[in-house]
Protein backbone atom coordinates (compact mmCIF):
# COMPACT_ATOMS: atom_id res chain seq x y z
CA UNK A 1 0.00 0.00 0.00
CA UNK A 2 1.53 3.80 -1.27
CA UNK A 3 2.48 5.69 2.06
CA UNK A 4 1.59 9.19 2.84
CA UNK A 5 2.93 12.06 0.91
CA UNK A 6 4.34 14.95 3.17
CA UNK A 7 3.06 18.51 1.71
CA UNK A 8 5.29 21.47 3.25
CA UNK A 9 3.61 24.41 2.33
CA UNK A 10 5.38 28.02 2.09
CA UNK A 11 4.25 30.14 5.44
CA UNK A 12 4.15 33.02 2.90
CA UNK A 13 1.83 31.46 0.44
CA UNK A 14 -1.43 33.45 1.22
CA UNK A 15 0.21 36.12 -0.39
CA UNK A 16 -0.12 36.60 -4.62
CA UNK A 17 -1.79 34.24 -7.02
CA UNK A 18 -0.61 31.07 -6.01
CA UNK A 19 -2.00 31.53 -2.34
CA UNK A 20 -3.98 28.52 -2.36
CA UNK A 21 -1.45 26.12 -3.86
CA UNK A 22 -0.82 23.84 -1.20
CA UNK A 23 -5.02 23.50 -0.64
CA UNK A 24 -5.30 22.41 -4.81
CA UNK A 25 -1.99 20.22 -4.19
CA UNK A 26 -3.56 18.53 -1.50
CA UNK A 27 -6.57 18.15 -3.58
CA UNK A 28 -5.17 16.75 -6.32
CA UNK A 29 -2.86 13.98 -3.94
CA UNK A 30 -5.96 12.93 -2.52
CA UNK A 31 -8.28 12.30 -5.77
CA UNK A 32 -5.78 9.96 -6.79
CA UNK A 33 -5.90 8.34 -4.06
CA UNK A 34 -2.61 9.24 -2.29
CA UNK A 35 -2.84 9.81 2.01
CA UNK A 36 -1.74 13.12 2.46
CA UNK A 37 0.02 14.78 5.82
CA UNK A 38 -0.19 18.53 5.14
CA UNK A 39 2.35 20.82 6.95
CA UNK A 40 1.45 24.19 7.50
CA UNK A 41 3.45 26.79 9.96
CA UNK A 42 3.81 30.72 10.48
CA UNK A 43 7.53 30.48 9.97
CA UNK A 44 10.29 28.24 7.97
CA UNK A 45 11.68 27.56 10.95
CA UNK A 46 8.97 26.40 12.58
CA UNK A 47 8.18 24.32 8.72
CA UNK A 48 11.40 23.13 9.52
CA UNK A 49 10.71 21.43 12.46
CA UNK A 50 7.44 20.00 11.18
CA UNK A 51 9.06 18.25 8.33
CA UNK A 52 11.85 16.51 10.41
CA UNK A 53 9.39 15.09 12.65
CA UNK A 54 7.31 13.85 9.68
CA UNK A 55 10.09 12.63 7.97
CA UNK A 56 10.50 9.78 11.13
CA UNK A 57 7.55 8.59 10.12
CA UNK A 58 8.14 5.51 8.22
CA UNK A 59 4.80 5.64 6.94
CA UNK A 60 6.04 8.74 4.35
CA UNK A 61 7.82 8.17 1.34
CA UNK A 62 7.65 11.42 -0.39
CA UNK A 63 8.36 14.96 0.64
CA UNK A 64 6.38 17.12 -1.54
CA UNK A 65 7.26 21.14 -1.37
CA UNK A 66 4.61 23.59 -2.40
CA UNK A 67 6.73 27.32 -3.19
CA UNK A 68 9.71 28.61 -4.48
CA UNK A 69 13.37 27.81 -4.28
CA UNK A 70 12.91 28.75 -0.76
CA UNK A 71 11.05 26.13 0.05
CA UNK A 72 12.94 24.20 -2.35
CA UNK A 73 16.11 24.82 -0.13
CA UNK A 74 14.29 23.75 2.80
CA UNK A 75 13.14 20.50 1.03
CA UNK A 76 16.97 19.54 -0.10
CA UNK A 77 18.11 19.97 3.47
CA UNK A 78 14.99 18.08 5.68
CA UNK A 79 16.17 14.84 3.18
CA UNK A 80 19.95 14.81 3.55
CA UNK A 81 21.16 11.12 4.21
CA UNK A 82 17.43 9.94 3.69
CA UNK A 83 16.51 7.72 0.58
CA UNK A 84 13.08 10.07 0.70
CA UNK A 85 12.44 11.89 -2.48
CA UNK A 86 11.25 15.27 -3.27
CA UNK A 87 8.74 16.57 -4.93
CA UNK A 88 7.99 20.34 -5.84
CA UNK A 89 4.46 21.88 -6.81
CA UNK A 90 6.93 25.53 -7.91
CA UNK A 91 4.22 28.49 -6.99
CA UNK A 92 7.34 30.66 -5.95
CA UNK A 93 8.49 33.88 -7.51
CA UNK A 94 12.06 32.09 -9.04
CA UNK A 95 11.31 28.89 -9.08
CA UNK A 96 14.89 28.55 -10.84
CA UNK A 97 15.10 24.37 -9.59
CA UNK A 98 11.83 24.29 -11.28
CA UNK A 99 13.21 25.62 -14.49
CA UNK A 100 16.37 23.86 -14.15
CA UNK A 101 14.28 19.91 -13.78
CA UNK A 102 12.08 21.28 -16.31
CA UNK A 103 8.64 21.20 -14.22
CA UNK A 104 5.14 23.11 -14.75
CA UNK A 105 5.40 26.42 -13.10
CA UNK A 106 2.33 27.66 -11.94
CA UNK A 107 0.30 24.83 -12.96
CA UNK A 108 -0.18 23.20 -9.80
CA UNK A 109 -2.32 20.06 -11.05
CA UNK A 110 0.54 19.38 -14.09
CA UNK A 111 2.72 19.70 -11.21
CA UNK A 112 1.06 17.21 -9.28
CA UNK A 113 0.65 14.93 -11.46
CA UNK A 114 4.59 14.55 -12.58
CA UNK A 115 4.84 14.20 -9.17
CA UNK A 116 2.59 11.04 -9.21
CA UNK A 117 3.88 10.06 -12.49
CA UNK A 118 7.34 9.83 -11.12
CA UNK A 119 6.62 8.22 -8.17
CA UNK A 120 5.11 5.33 -10.36
CA UNK A 121 8.68 5.23 -11.84
CA UNK A 122 11.17 6.43 -9.44
CA UNK A 123 12.11 9.65 -10.41
CA UNK A 124 15.90 10.60 -10.68
CA UNK A 125 18.80 11.15 -9.13
CA UNK A 126 20.71 14.33 -9.04
CA UNK A 127 23.60 16.15 -7.39
CA UNK A 128 23.57 18.27 -4.23
CA UNK A 129 25.95 21.30 -4.16
CA UNK A 130 27.04 21.53 -0.20
CA UNK A 131 28.59 24.63 1.55
CA UNK A 132 30.45 24.75 4.77
CA UNK A 133 30.69 27.92 6.70
CA UNK A 134 30.37 29.26 10.33
CA UNK A 135 30.77 25.36 11.20
CA UNK A 136 27.86 24.02 10.01
CA UNK A 137 27.28 21.99 6.47
CA UNK A 138 23.97 23.19 4.18
CA UNK A 139 22.89 21.75 0.84
CA UNK A 140 21.82 23.29 -1.89
CA UNK A 141 19.97 22.44 -5.37
CA UNK A 142 20.67 25.20 -7.91
CA UNK A 143 23.45 27.87 -7.27
CA UNK A 144 25.37 29.38 -4.61
CA UNK A 145 26.32 32.94 -5.27
CA UNK A 146 28.65 35.39 -3.89
CA UNK A 147 28.73 38.68 -5.43
CA UNK A 148 26.20 41.16 -7.22
CA UNK A 149 23.45 38.98 -7.42
CA UNK A 150 24.12 37.72 -3.65
CA UNK A 151 24.43 41.68 -2.64
CA UNK A 152 21.25 42.17 -4.39
CA UNK A 153 19.27 39.14 -2.32
CA UNK A 154 20.74 41.08 0.69
CA UNK A 155 19.51 44.59 -0.35
CA UNK A 156 15.75 42.96 -1.56
CA UNK A 157 15.28 40.96 1.30
CA UNK A 158 16.01 43.82 4.03
CA UNK A 159 12.53 45.57 1.91
CA UNK A 160 8.95 44.29 3.12
CA UNK A 161 8.02 46.12 -0.28
CA UNK A 162 7.54 45.50 -3.08
CA UNK A 163 6.67 42.24 -3.21
CA UNK A 164 7.74 39.41 -5.74
CA UNK A 165 10.30 39.66 -8.50
CA UNK A 166 9.92 43.39 -8.64
CA UNK A 167 11.40 43.72 -5.44
CA UNK A 168 14.39 41.85 -7.37
CA UNK A 169 14.55 44.22 -10.07
CA UNK A 170 14.39 47.18 -8.05
CA UNK A 171 17.45 46.06 -5.53
CA UNK A 172 19.31 45.13 -8.78
CA UNK A 173 19.16 48.84 -9.66
CA UNK A 174 19.54 49.82 -6.48
CA UNK A 175 22.80 47.72 -6.08
CA UNK A 176 24.33 48.84 -9.38
CA UNK A 177 24.54 52.48 -8.44
CA UNK A 178 26.95 51.53 -5.46
CA UNK A 179 28.60 48.46 -6.27
CA UNK A 180 32.49 47.65 -6.59
CA UNK A 181 34.27 44.82 -7.61
CA UNK A 182 35.00 42.45 -4.83
CA UNK A 183 39.08 41.28 -4.61
CA UNK A 184 38.95 37.57 -3.71
CA UNK A 185 41.06 34.85 -2.79
CA UNK A 186 39.81 31.60 -4.44
CA UNK A 187 40.99 27.98 -4.21
CA UNK A 188 39.56 25.28 -6.91
CA UNK A 189 40.28 21.56 -6.71
CA UNK A 190 43.57 22.59 -4.49
CA UNK A 191 44.44 25.71 -7.23
CA UNK A 192 44.82 29.10 -5.24
CA UNK A 193 44.77 32.06 -6.95
CA UNK A 194 43.54 36.08 -6.21
CA UNK A 195 40.57 37.03 -8.43
CA UNK A 196 39.15 40.62 -8.85
CA UNK A 197 35.35 40.18 -10.22
CA UNK A 198 31.95 41.25 -10.25
CA UNK A 199 30.56 38.18 -9.78
CA UNK A 200 31.12 34.98 -8.15
CA UNK A 201 29.03 31.93 -8.65
CA UNK A 202 29.34 27.70 -7.97
CA UNK A 203 26.50 26.28 -9.78
CA UNK A 204 24.57 23.00 -9.66
CA UNK A 205 22.05 23.92 -11.73
CA UNK A 206 21.83 27.06 -14.35
CA UNK A 207 19.51 29.55 -13.30
CA UNK A 208 19.38 32.36 -10.94
CA UNK A 209 17.07 35.07 -10.04
CA UNK A 210 14.08 33.58 -11.91
CA UNK A 211 14.99 32.53 -15.45
CA UNK A 212 19.14 33.80 -15.79
CA UNK A 213 20.62 31.20 -16.93
CA UNK A 214 23.91 31.91 -16.00
CA UNK A 215 25.92 28.66 -16.15
CA UNK A 216 23.54 27.61 -19.39
CA UNK A 217 25.87 24.44 -19.18
CA UNK A 218 25.86 23.39 -16.50
CA UNK A 219 24.67 19.31 -15.57
CA UNK A 220 22.74 18.83 -12.22
CA UNK A 221 24.01 15.60 -12.57
CA UNK A 222 27.26 14.98 -13.77
CA UNK A 223 29.39 15.22 -10.22
CA UNK A 224 30.49 18.61 -11.61
CA UNK A 225 30.26 22.40 -10.16
CA UNK A 226 30.36 25.39 -12.67
CA UNK A 227 32.55 28.18 -11.28
CA UNK A 228 31.20 31.33 -12.98
CA UNK A 229 33.33 34.57 -12.72
CA UNK A 230 32.22 37.84 -14.14
CA UNK A 231 35.52 40.09 -14.20
CA UNK A 232 35.44 43.89 -13.25
CA UNK A 233 33.34 45.60 -15.94
CA UNK A 234 31.84 49.30 -15.95
CA UNK A 235 28.42 49.85 -15.08
CA UNK A 236 27.92 50.62 -18.88
CA UNK A 237 29.55 47.48 -20.03
CA UNK A 238 27.81 45.03 -17.45
CA UNK A 239 24.33 46.52 -18.12
CA UNK A 240 24.76 45.47 -21.73
CA UNK A 241 25.64 42.22 -21.11
CA UNK A 242 23.66 41.22 -18.24
CA UNK A 243 20.53 40.77 -20.83
CA UNK A 244 22.01 38.22 -22.79
CA UNK A 245 21.78 36.53 -19.25
CA UNK A 246 18.76 35.22 -19.69
CA UNK A 247 19.46 33.79 -22.75
CA UNK A 248 22.96 32.08 -21.84
CA UNK A 249 24.89 33.97 -24.44
CA UNK A 250 27.16 35.66 -22.04
CA UNK A 251 29.28 33.51 -21.79
CA UNK A 252 31.51 34.56 -24.91
CA UNK A 253 32.07 37.83 -23.66
CA UNK A 254 35.94 38.14 -22.58
CA UNK A 255 34.67 39.28 -18.73
CA UNK A 256 33.28 35.81 -18.40
CA UNK A 257 34.58 32.57 -17.41
CA UNK A 258 33.41 29.21 -16.25
CA UNK A 259 35.40 26.02 -15.25
CA UNK A 260 34.28 22.66 -14.22
CA UNK A 261 35.05 21.87 -10.92
CA UNK A 262 34.43 19.51 -7.83
CA UNK A 263 35.38 21.78 -4.99
CA UNK A 264 35.70 25.31 -4.09
CA UNK A 265 36.69 27.99 -1.76
CA UNK A 266 36.00 31.72 -1.52
CA UNK A 267 37.55 34.34 0.33
CA UNK A 268 36.62 37.96 0.77
CA UNK A 269 35.92 40.29 3.73
CA UNK A 270 31.80 41.56 3.95
CA UNK A 271 30.92 39.12 1.33
CA UNK A 272 27.81 37.32 2.04
CA UNK A 273 26.67 33.75 0.48
CA UNK A 274 23.16 32.89 -0.42
CA UNK A 275 22.73 29.45 -2.15
CA UNK A 276 18.63 28.88 -4.07
CA UNK A 277 18.11 32.02 -2.95
CA UNK A 278 18.67 31.26 0.63
CA UNK A 279 20.98 33.51 3.18
CA UNK A 280 24.10 31.11 4.21
CA UNK A 281 26.56 32.56 5.38
CA UNK A 282 29.82 35.42 5.40
CA UNK A 283 32.50 34.36 3.16
CA UNK A 284 34.77 32.43 3.87
CA UNK A 285 32.52 29.29 2.42
CA UNK A 286 33.63 25.89 0.87
CA UNK A 287 31.60 24.41 -1.47
CA UNK A 288 31.70 20.89 -2.29
CA UNK A 289 29.38 18.28 -4.46
CA UNK A 290 27.50 15.05 -3.32
CA UNK A 291 27.24 13.20 -6.39
CA UNK A 292 23.47 11.58 -6.76
CA UNK A 293 23.05 13.47 -3.20
CA UNK A 294 19.19 13.62 -4.09
CA UNK A 295 16.35 11.50 -5.32
CA UNK A 296 14.13 14.25 -7.36
CA UNK A 297 10.61 13.11 -8.30
CA UNK A 298 10.81 15.12 -11.91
Amino acid sequence: MPGKIALAINPAASFGRTRNAGDHAAAQFRAAGRDVLVLEADAYDALRRLVDQALADPTVDALVVVGGDGMVHLGVNALAGLEIPLGIVPSGTGNDVARLLDLPRHDTAAACRRILAAMVSGGRTIDAGKVTAEGRTTRFAGVLSAGFDAAVNERANSWRWPRGKSRYNLAMLKELGSFRPINYTVTADDVTWSQPALLMSVANGQFIGGGMRITPDASPDDGLLDLLVVKPLSRLRFLAVFPRVFAGKHTSHPAVEIRRVRKVRLEAPGVVAYADGERIARLPVEVGIVPGGLRVLA
